[in-house]
């Protein structure tokens, strides 16, 4: 498996909606996609736990993870969920993606 952190940074004030949106939809659509869940977090201190998202997912490989983030994007229902939960402007500032190997020692491995 390979594993890819994202970092999420929201504009001012768009976190909560944010974090609705994965909790009501988009944990099933990345499910539906073979994104696997690992962890997501929050930051505790500020400014970053006001306007900032974490997670770790899993993929089967650097190219699995193209085709199922490219099948995610293109999801109709993503879409307009995406669509409708920004009517009031959007969520993301800005999006860093980071893929990671588990080290030998690894309990992931």
């Amino acid at each position: 498996m390979t594993f890819e952190m994202r970092t999420y940074t929201c504009h001012e004030g768009k976190l909560p909606g944010l974090l609705a949106r994965f909790r009501d939809h988009v944990m099933k659509l990345f499910e539906k996609h073979g994104i696997t869940h690992i962890a997501y977090w929050v930051p505790q201190d500020a400014p970053a736990s006001q306007n900032t998202l974490i997670y770790v997912v899993g993929h089967a490989s650097r190219e699995a993870a193209k085709k199922n983030w490219d099948a995610f994007r293109n999801d109709s229902e993503w879409q307009k969920v995406q669509k409708e939960s920004e009517a009031n402007g959007k969520f993301v500032l800005k999006i860093d993606s980071l893929f990671m190997d588990p080290v030998d020692f690894s309990p992931l491995k």
